[in-house]
């Protein structure tokens, strides 16, 4: 007798239900947009003002701010590093970036310091962090020195370079007085591509720089 062949129904498989679709949760972090205000300043005004003042060929030879660096040097860390701790967040805070540390580099018997220790911190801007760093800087801090006479045009490198010297580190409105425990000090180079001081001279002066005198001479 012949098996019966059975036929089974296979039971149709369920449509499987669309993904549901999560939404992409928001960074609790919003981006903060950079006040670049002297960027544009630099395109739309400077670079014509210069181009024609020093006869350019092409806007590609008109100098610019390349960066900006920030040195903070704490002597006092040799006998305690809790003050160069607090001088690194001050910087941070300051300047809105991470600071990197600095360690001497040889050792010096007279000031107790021993090669490697460190002593100091730094921070290089650029971009736009650069330009919102110095738009704070001229407009903010510098109006803030007591007895401020504007600065000195004799502090360039002969490269097109510019160091400004700052006693206090209080004239930024973002470090609260009540909670420093030093007073410290800080170096600030911007750093251009500027062929000679008195053509750095000018790019500076064009950014809203308050010099007292010029002195330089024209090359």
């Amino acid at each position: 007798m012949a098996d019966k062949k059975i036929k089974t129904e296979t039971a149709a498989p369920k449509p499987s239900k669309p993904a549901k679709k999560v939404p992409i949760k928001e960074s609790a972090e919003k981006t903060v947009k950079i006040n670049v205000r002297l960027a544009d300043t630099y395109k739309k005004e400077i670079i014509p003002e210069l181009k024609k003042k020093f006869n350019y060929k092409s806007i590609m030879q008109v100098p610019k701010l390349h960066k900006i660096v920030v040195n903070m040097g704490v002597g006092a860390a040799v006998a305690d590093q809790k003050i160069l701790e607090e001088a690194v967040k001050e910087l941070e805070t300051i300047t809105g970036q991470k600071a990197s540390i600095r360690k001497a580099k040889k050792s010096i018997s007279n000031f107790k310091l021993r090669e490697g220790v460190n002593i100091g911190a730094m921070v290089t801007l650029r971009k736009d962090k650069m330009f919102e760093f110095m738009d704070r800087l001229i407009n903010i801090a510098l109006p803030r020195v007591r007895d401020f006479r504007g600065l000195s045009d004799k502090s360039f490198d002969g490269r097109g370079n510019y160091t400004l010297g700052i006693k206090e580190q209080i004239i930024f409105p973002e470090v609260n007085v009540d909670k420093i425990t030093k007073v410290l000090g800080m170096d600030i180079t911007f750093v251009t591509t500027a062929n000679t001081d008195n053509e750095a001279y000018e790019l500076l002066l064009a950014f809203g720089f308050p010099f007292r005198k010029k002195e330089i001479k024209t090359a």
